[in-house]
């Protein structure tokens, strides 16, 4: 094939058509691995044991459990570890791996890794795509590849990640070694397949620390997210519904690595008082957002806030502040 097809699909994994469903498995079943591993004990079928260690593979039919011919886990490390360039790292061995067990896959189905547990959605996307371009342009994939499908469940990400995808290849298809590779795409989409992941860890992080409900959904995406990526920052979040573990350990590593924290006291979560409270005793600038300031508690009620009435009035005041910080 001279070209092969990428495209987002907002659908349901379970019943999309393909020869292969490509997971990772970060050494503790999470989310849609552990829904599967479940599945193949209903039906009286233990994986548990085979499950892959990092770097390594297990393939596996599906038995019907998903509408693809074949499952293929691919072992990563822990969440807590799994950050941009291994997300990378594990699009490269995906296919790769697909290539080594034979499997004569045509169309092949990928998830979305990342945002589940804070990571930057963007970052973290094109960190996935370009591993499928690097095992693409070294020709380490199945001979008769011709379609990569990426299943996103939640309409909003699906949009956002949507647009991510088409600024990277806006006719919808990944050159081969034949047809040019990079060569046949723009400029702007060569750099970032060739850095991202790779220099991830160079870019400023900006944690957030608000309310872990859909309520918040829209704020974060686009109020404070399109501003921090504005600026060309990684923003990343306690979103912690794919963690198992030690929660706060987790939270509190990720705002020591942080280069600012910018918390929403709204509602006056404690959680995000919690939060707050750590940035501070770590010496961390902290950019405090509100809707009302009567509910501020404590000590906040004498820091400076930023009052925002509405997601637009948000971001413009965000980007503003962001704008004005020797960060």
């Amino acid at each position: 094939m001279k070209e092969i097809k990428i495209s987002l699909l907002n659908e349901d994994v379970f019943k999309v058509k393909a020869d292969a469903l490509i997971l990772k498995f970060a050494q503790a079943s999470h989310g849609l691995d552990r829904e599967i591993v479940t599945k193949f004990l209903l039906q009286g079928i233990s994986i548990d044991t085979r499950l892959p260690k990092i770097w390594d593979y297990f393939l596996t039919k599906s038995f019907g459990i998903t509408n693809t011919t074949y499952i293929l886990f691919v072992g990563v490390p822990p969440l807590q570890d799994f950050g941009y360039r291994e997300i990378r790292e594990f699009g490269q061995r995906s296919l790769k791996a697909l290539l080594e067990s034979s499997v004569d896959a045509k169309k092949v189905i990928l998830t979305i890794h990342g945002p589940g547990y804070g990571l930057d959605e963007i970052e973290a996307f094109e960190s996935q795509i370009a591993g499928i371009a690097d095992s693409i342009n070294s020709s380490k994939y199945p001979r008769n590849l011709e379609e990569i499908l990426f299943i996103e469940r939640k309409k909003g990400r699906f949009e956002r990640l949507n647009k991510a995808l088409y600024n990277l290849f806006p006719h919808g298809y990944i050159p081969t070694p034949r047809s040019g590779a990079y060569k046949e795409i723009g400029n702007a989409s060569a750099e970032i397949l060739r850095s991202v992941g790779y220099n991830s860890d160079t870019k400023k992080r900006i944690f957030v620390a608000m309310p872990f409900s859909s309520d918040f959904d829209d704020c974060f995406h686009y109020g404070i997210q399109g501003a921090v990526n504005s600026m060309g920052y990684l923003c990343e979040r306690s979103d912690l519904q794919s963690f198992t573990g030690d929660v706060m350990e987790w939270v509190k590593n990720r705002i020591a690595a942080a280069d600012f924290v910018i918390a929403d006291l709204t509602t006056a979560n404690p959680n995000v008082y919690l939060e707050v409270g750590y940035s501070w005793g770590k010496n961390k600038n902290v950019i405090l957002l509100i809707k009302d300031t009567n509910e501020l508690k404590f000590d906040t009620r004498g820091q400076r806030c930023l009052l925002y009435k509405s997601i637009k009035d948000l971001e413009s005041k965000l980007k503003t502040e962001l704008a004005n910080l020797d960060i």
